[in-house]
């Protein structure tokens, strides 16, 4: 009953769970919004409480129903309580089961959670591995670069490295720009460049100073080769061209010449890789004929111009390499220390300066950027100069004239060198010049020891030979020529002595030697000409003359030298012509030019002949001094000795063979040098009676002096030398003779009533000349203890006294 109770609330229950709409057959679900609005409205009235009862109401009778309807269907109901009961054990088996499968399905799914979070996993890792993977092969490339340019720079190949640089940063970085890394590698790729530059610097500078090392050895070689191409002998130690170039060679041929020259040096100085220190010198020295690669590799200039061109640092670099090359070139042009001491300093010196302009040409024709035509002609410029001037100066140090050839060659080759670079050399031909001029000086230095010799050397005696053979070396020697000479027997005299074939020889030998250095200097014949002639005549007015003129006064020649050193300047001065023929010779200039200086040869023997026939004079005066020196007057003598004295007679007779001598002199020079030695007698005499040393003269010893004079007077009268007009030697004694007729005569009535008229006999006497005679007289007087007792010659002395006195007016009057 219970249980039937308790399932008929369970179905009341049940229908109250329902739905009213179910259970009053309430209208249809799409009606809703319809009930809605009723029951809103009901709500807004007052009838909320009958709705309320009426609901009630209805309910109850619903209730009814559906107890009715539970009754009616109880058993089924109950029936279906059973089933589901049994059911629930079901369910419970059932949900037990479920709870088992349930716990295995929870721990298989937690299993299946954590493969699946496993999966997940791996195939992040997986997609995180493949993206990196991407990543990686994106940097790889990079990375790669990276390591090939640190590679490079460790291997230092500059050039590679600088093109894998531009990879990195053209092509491989930008790709990997969003990575960090990527700025930290721009950082140090900007280091890289500047190593990279600085490593190329070193480079250069390394390729600098193995060039300055190597450059002489370049100029040496490119000076050969163009000696080659010139047929030059550098090793001659006169003339180097031989000719077969001349001056008139056609515009054609000298380039040709230019062209081969360029080529065989430029494949002489290419590119190419040589290991510096393997080579020493003494190998240079050995290998005459080098390759291309043995002298120099330029490969660091190109390396290091391209390198800074992609760095964009193009202008400093070719500032930088001009400025080094600068200074290598100031150090080029300074010459050694002892250049001027031996021909392989100057050829150091050039060969140095040549292998730079050498380099300097070969840089310019491969990197015409890096050094450029006006460029190396401003380095030229001023070179040119220096080297002028280092030359002139270190050359006017030479005395040696071989030496002063092998410079003026050695110029010569150096300027064809570099004219075939297109050099101006025009201030080394200037050079040249000047240095020809120091040659010429030099070679007269050298001709006046020459000269010195052969005036030491000869004896100053005519040439004599004995053998035809021996006249016909004396004619080889000095193209005289006699007829007389010729026809005369042997032994032969020739009328000069050995200094005139010997001087006359070496005149040739200085021309000869003068002409050596204008050879080859492209010079006009005429101008060739001009300049031996020029140099002649320095030789002939400055050298020749100033050795002679120093000979000439020589006080150890004797008056015989110096007359056979007058008469050899007369054949000297002869040789002029000979020496202007031999010039025309051996220049081929024509003789009939006008404008062709002479020789100035006659003038300067000429000269020098006069200044001899001058030191003869004085020569000859110093010999009567030596014999005048023996005079030893007595002054106190009482009486004459009735003849010459000694001294005077044996100078006459020495006047008389020196006249002699004169034979082969011209006529003027023996009467002058007559008239020369009567009046220094005369002068002598007349010295001695005004001596001051003399106090006191006799009338012995002034009779004594009478003779003497008598005795020149003969000697004048002789004619010792012919030519002299009547009276002309004799005029030379007219004062001493006038004086002593006076004194002896004691015409002073004459001399007083005359005085200052032309017809005067006393003319040359003049007072002073007698007041010192008469107050030597007088003091002669004095000395004489007696006479004062005797009254003639107190009369005298009183005389005396008065003309002395009238003289002495005279004197004042005239004063």
């Amino acid at each position: 009953m219970n249980l039937q109770k308790k399932e008929k609330g369970v179905t009341i229950f049940f229908y109250r769970k329902l739905k009213p709409s179910t259970i009053i057959g309430a209208q249809p679900s799409g009606n809703t919004d319809q009930s809605t609005s009723i029951g809103s409205a009901i709500f807004d009235t007052d009838e909320c409480d009958a709705f309320a009862d009426k609901l009630d109401s209805r309910i109850r009778t619903h209730d009814r129903d559906i107890e009715k309807l539970c009754s009616a269907h109880h058993q089924g109901f109950i029936e279906s309580i059973r089933d589901l009961l049994e059911l629930k054990g079901l369910a419970n088996r059932i949900h037990s089961e479920v709870q088992t499968i349930d716990s295995d399905i929870c721990h298989s799914v937690t299993q299946l959670k954590l493969k699946g979070q496993e999966l997940a996993d791996a195939r992040r890792i997986e997609r995180n591995m493949k993206t990196t993977i991407e990543m990686l092969q994106g940097c790889l490339p990079v990375l790669r670069a990276y390591i090939k340019l640190q590679q490079q720079m460790k291997e230092k190949r500059y050039y590679p490295a600088l093109k894998t640089l531009e990879q990195l940063e053209h092509i491989h970085l930008p790709n990997i720009s969003h990575y960090r890394f990527s700025e930290h590698m721009k950082k140090s790729l900007a280091k890289v460049r500047e190593s990279i530059k600085e490593a190329s610097m070193v480079d250069l500078k390394d390729f600098l100073e193995s060039i300055r090392k190597y450059s002489p050895k370049i100029g040496e070689v490119a000076m050969r080769h163009t000696a080659e191409q010139l047929n030059i002998d550098i090793s001659a130690n006169s003339s180097a061209i031989k000719r077969l170039i001349s001056p008139t060679v056609s515009g054609i041929a000298i380039d040709l010449l230019v062209s081969k020259i360029k080529t065989k040096l430029t494949n002489i100085i290419c590119l190419g890789e040589f290991d510096y220190e393997a080579q020493s010198e003494s190998e240079y020295s050995v290998e005459e004929d080098l390759s291309a690669q043995d002298l120099v590799d330029f490969s660091p200039v190109y390396r290091c111009l391209h390198i800074h061109t992609v760095l964009d640092a193009k202008e400093t670099y070719e500032n930088y390499y001009r400025k080094q090359r600068k200074k290598q070139a100031r150090l080029a042009l300074q010459p050694p220390t002892n250049m001027h001491e031996t021909i392989e300093g100057y050829r150091q010196y050039f060969h140095g300066i040549v292998g730079f302009f050498v380099v300097e040409d070969h840089v310019m024709n491969t990197a015409s950027t890096l050094v450029n035509r006006s460029y190396l002609d401003d380095v030229w410029n001023i070179a040119v100069s220096k080297i002028a001037s280092s030359v002139r100066t270190h050359s006017s140090y030479c005395t040696d004239p071989a030496l002063m050839l092998k410079i003026k060659n050695l110029v010569m080759l150096f300027s064809s060198t570099l004219r075939t670079y297109g050099y101006s050399v025009s201030q080394l031909v200037e050079l040249l010049q000047e240095i020809r001029d120091h040659y010429n000086e030099v070679l007269m230095q050298r001709w006046v020891h020459v000269f010195r010799d052969i005036f030491d050397e000869d004896n100053y005696h005519p040439i004599q030979v004995t053998t035809p053979a021996e006249y016909q070396r004396v004619i080889e020697c000095f193209p005289y020529r006699d007829s007389n000479l010729e026809a005369a027997p042997f032994p032969k005299r020739f009328p000069f002595s050995n200094l005139v074939p010997k001087v006359y020889r070496q005149i040739r030998n200085y021309i000869q030697a003068c002409l050596q250095f204008s050879q080859d200097l492209n010079l006009a014949d005429q101008e060739i000409d001009d300049t031996l002639r020029r140099y002649t005549n320095l030789l002939l007015t400055r050298t020749l003359s100033g050795c002679l003129s120093t000979l000439i006064r020589k006080p150890s020649l004797s008056l015989l030298q110096l007359i056979q050193i007058s008469i050899n300047t007369n054949y000297l001065e002869e040789s002029n012509g000979w020496l202007e023929e031999f010039i025309a010779q051996l220049t081929g200039a024509s003789r009939e030019l006008s404008h062709i200086a002479r020789l100035q040869g006659r003038a300067v023997f000429r000269d020098v002949r006069d200044d001899a026939e001058q030191q003869i004079y004085e020569a000859l005066k110093r010999k009567m001094d030596e014999f005048m020196e023996l005079a030893n007057y007595d002054w106190q003598l009482n009486e004459p000795s009735g003849q010459a004295s000694s001294f005077l007679m044996d100078l006459i007779a020495f006047l008389q063979s020196t006249f002699q001598a004169f034979t082969n002199l011209k006529e003027h020079v023996a009467q002058n040098a007559c008239l020369t030695a009567c009046r220094h007698i005369a002068e002598i005499l007349m010295d001695l009676l005004l001596s001051d040393d003399v106090k006191s003269i006799s009338m012995g010893a002034l009779q004594q002096v009478n003779l003497d004079v008598i005795q020149c007077e003969q000697f004048a009268a002789s004619e010792p030398v012919p030519g002299f007009e009547d009276g002309t030697l004799l005029s030379s004694f007219l004062d001493l003779r006038q004086l002593l007729d006076l004194l002896l005569s004691w015409d002073w009535s004459a001399y007083f009533h005359d005085y200052g008229q032309d017809t005067s006999k006393y003319l040359r006497v003049s007072p002073q000349r007698a007041i010192t005679v008469l107050e030597k007289l007088r003091e002669a007087d004095k000395r004489t203890v007696f006479s004062v007792l005797k009254k003639s010659e107190r009369d005298k002395k009183k005389l005396m006294e008065t003309v002395l006195r009238q003289l002495r007016q005279l004197l004042q009057s005239s004063a």
